[in-house]
């Protein structure tokens, strides 16, 4: 079955008790029990739920897994995959990463013991450097939040294979439409579903989907035991959203490709990022392991200047400065200052975040618009 069937049907059958063909929203925390111990599969809704259910079913169809997880976040997701580990463990992560996903790591985890190390995963061979019998878990994004850079997944899942580590791929970028990476050697995919999954910008999810079956039982104890889980309304508007993603991303990423290349030839622009250009550094490796390249693009400006880009964000009318990615509508963010604040400054810049990179997150309006747009905020 082909990703796009798969999207609308993966994992899902009509309602049993009535043939509704969309999953019922199972709005309740209980269920009644024949007897003691005798109930249809469901008991408690933070453990089991049948609209949640359903969703994860489906997420795990759509990433081609075995076994899906919803959470209430996406910071949820990566906080159920860190407590995998025990003190003592090492982490190797991607050096352009999440803000969220960095102050997770640093804040809440390296006191309970754990080591984290951020390096360049553009070349497998950083990664090798700093593996020691301590590590346990590989933290991957690709593209890379803000700067788009692209990381190798099947060499890095050679690697850890021959030394028995865990490999985690945040997917949320690339969605499931463009990127598989269980099938290039991942044991973890993680996705904030409240981005391009949901797609409507009026929910926040987080998901784990994985294939090896002990793993996931460690997943679903956490899961339940820690109770970060979504509510079945959630879980209903990710299902309508994940049967439109492939038309989405589509759109999303035609537009972002001529608007990447409209913004190469501004004179005002310094260097754009946007996984596309054939000159840029790892367009190879997505090209391969990548169906397009995605609706995101950071730029930055020729004058450096955070009081011009200020200006910039400042006077755009189409595109909404705000937090997040992944909707329909065309947003826009400063990320020095909001997505990766928790990045000190002095790291911020040696990753290339600059004062003056800007991140867009394209939407599906009229790609004309959008052009104007930026033309007219950046003069």
């Amino acid at each position: 079955m082909k990703i796009e069937t798969r999207l609308i049907h993966g994992g899902l059958e009509p309602d049993p008790t009535t043939g509704a063909i969309m999953t019922p929203v199972y709005q309740t925390s209980t269920y009644v029990q024949e007897s003691v111990g005798v109930h249809k599969g469901y008991e408690y809704s933070r453990t089991l739920n049948p609209t949640r259910d359903a969703l994860e079913k489906n997420l795990a169809a759509i990433e081609n897994g075995q076994f899906g997880a919803a959470f209430s976040s996406g910071v949820a997701a990566i906080d159920a995959v860190l407590k995998l580990l025990q003190p003592g463990d090492e982490v190797i992560a991607t050096s352009d990463i999440y803000g969220g996903s960095y102050r997770i790591f640093i804040q809440q985890f390296e006191k309970y013991g754990i080591r984290f190390h951020f390096v360049d995963m553009t070349n497998a061979d950083n990664i090798q450097q700093k593996i020691t019998t301590k590590t346990k878990l590989i933290w991957i994004e690709t593209p890379t939040n803000p700067l788009m850079r692209i990381i190798d997944i099947e060499a890095v899942a050679a690697l850890t294979t021959s030394k028995n580590l865990l490999l985690a791929v945040d997917n949320t970028f690339a969605t499931p439409y463009l990127q598989n990476p269980l099938n290039l050697g991942a044991d973890i995919v993680m996705h904030s579903v409240t981005k391009y999954l949901g797609g409507h910008s009026d929910l926040v999810m987080g998901g784990l989907i994985v294939n090896d079956e002990s793993l996931a039982k460690r997943i679903y104890a956490i899961q339940n035991n820690c109770g970060a889980v979504p509510g079945p309304q959630d879980c209903f508007l990710a299902l309508r959203g994940i049967k439109t993603l492939h038309v989405r991303m589509q759109r999303h990423s035609e537009n972002a490709e001529k608007l990447a290349y409209f913004l190469k030839e501004h004179k005002k622009v310094n260097q754009v990022y946007w996984a596309g250009f054939e000159n840029q550094p790892g367009y190879e490796i997505a090209k391969r392991q990548m169906r397009s390249f995605g609706g995101m693009i950071s730029f930055s400006l020729k004058s450096g200047d955070v009081n011009e880009a200020h200006q910039v964000l400042n006077k755009f009318k189409v595109f909404t400065l705000a937090e997040s990615l992944g909707g329909i509508e065309s947003l826009v963010a400063h990320p020095a200052t909001m997505t990766h604040a928790a990045i000190p400054k002095a790291e911020r810049l040696k990753l290339g975040i600059v004062d003056s990179l800007i991140r867009l997150s394209v939407g599906i309006e009229d790609v004309d618009d959008l052009k104007y747009d930026l033309e007219q905020a950046l003069e």
